[in-house]
């Protein structure tokens, strides 16, 4: 079991009255988090509380490619979600075990945000997590999935709470189960336009995940292979990324809101959503006074899956 920080003090000759050494910060292996690109990594520390319980440290870059920042001031909250995903397939692996070439399955993921927490600094943010598994399932000795809690705080202070479920499978488990696709042999639909992106929160064309179909509140997913964020690896399915993206972007045209700030996100994902078929999008605001709205996506005619997000009232 690893369960070191990966903190590296470099020692040096020292002259009377430098000052000491400092202790560099590095990145998780980016095999841990499920990442071909280090600059994708956002963890740069672990360590073990107790049986079920963990700690660990993030980076939150000032500016990313991706999780671009919200109004000019807030980071991406959705950094958040991907922070939380990489702290579970982390700790699978190197605190339960789990070997790298298993595949994982998210079922569920959620969040909640404070905004203030989220605001931009000077300087890239330095986030602490508190981890707590609340069910470890095994199959004979080993992790077969779990779900956990996870707390994140900036400078002391709650900025997201939040969690998941996955479950893992040994490769040839995955392979029974995926079949065909799991040898990248089911090939993938044409890429198609996207909606535009001021309608959608979305400054780039390229980070659209909708594509219109005319009709109001309905989209299809976007698929594009070659998004190196979205698509950091080849993969035989549309990774959880993508959905919880796909949900943002609907509940911000739903909402009519280009700034559109998600301060809470609940999705469950029933099934794979395949690359050579179509997954239609469908959304509606729920009612209430607060600013939420139902996200379903189908599949072959079947329901794959659902996101509830909440957002921040408009900038004035």
């Amino acid at each position: 079991m690893i369960s070191t920080g990966h903190r590296v003090t470099i020692p040096q000759p020292r002259r009377v009255g430098e000052l000491p050494p400092v202790s560099l910060t590095t990145t998780v292996p980016k095999e841990f988090v499920h990442r071909a690109a280090v600059a994708e990594v956002l963890l740069t520390e672990w360590s073990r509380t107790d049986d079920t319980r963990f700690t660990a440290r993030a980076q939150w870059p000032r500016g990313h490619s991706f999780f671009t920042p919200v109004r000019g001031e807030y980071h991406d909250p959705l950094i958040a979600i991907e922070t939380i995903r990489q702290v579970g397939t982390l700790l699978a692996h190197t605190e339960f075990g789990v070997p790298l070439d298993h595949q994982f399955l998210m079922w569920d993921c959620a969040f909640a945000v404070e905004p203030e927490q989220l605001r931009i600094g000077d300087a890239p943010a330095s986030i602490d997590l508190e981890v707590c598994f609340e069910e470890v399932r095994l199959r004979g000795r080993r992790l077969a999935g779990g779900r956990y809690r996870v707390v994140l705080r900036r400078d002391g202070r709650v900025a997201v709470t939040g969690g998941a479920s996955f479950t893992c499978a040994a490769p040839e488990v995955y392979r029974r189960l995926r079949g065909e696709r799991a040898l990248g042999r089911a090939g993938q639909l044409p890429l198609t336009a996207p909606t535009a992106p001021q309608t959608v929160g979305r400054m780039s064309p390229t980070d659209v995940v909708l594509s219109p179909v005319g009709e109001p509140g309905r989209w299809q997913l976007r698929v594009d292979t070659r998004h190196p964020v979205i698509f950091d690896h080849p993969l035989d399915h549309a990774p959880g990324m993508l959905l919880v993206e796909a949900a943002r972007q609907a509940a911000a045209a739903t909402l009519d809101c280009q700034d559109f700030l998600p301060v809470a996100l609940g999705a469950e994902f029933k099934r794979y959503v395949e690359l050579d078929a179509p997954c239609t999008i469908e959304a509606v605001r729920l009612p209430g006074d607060a600013p939420a709205v139902l996200v379903t996506g189908h599949q072959f005619g079947e329901p794959a899956f659902t996101a509830t997000v909440t957002g921040a009232p408009p900038a004035r």
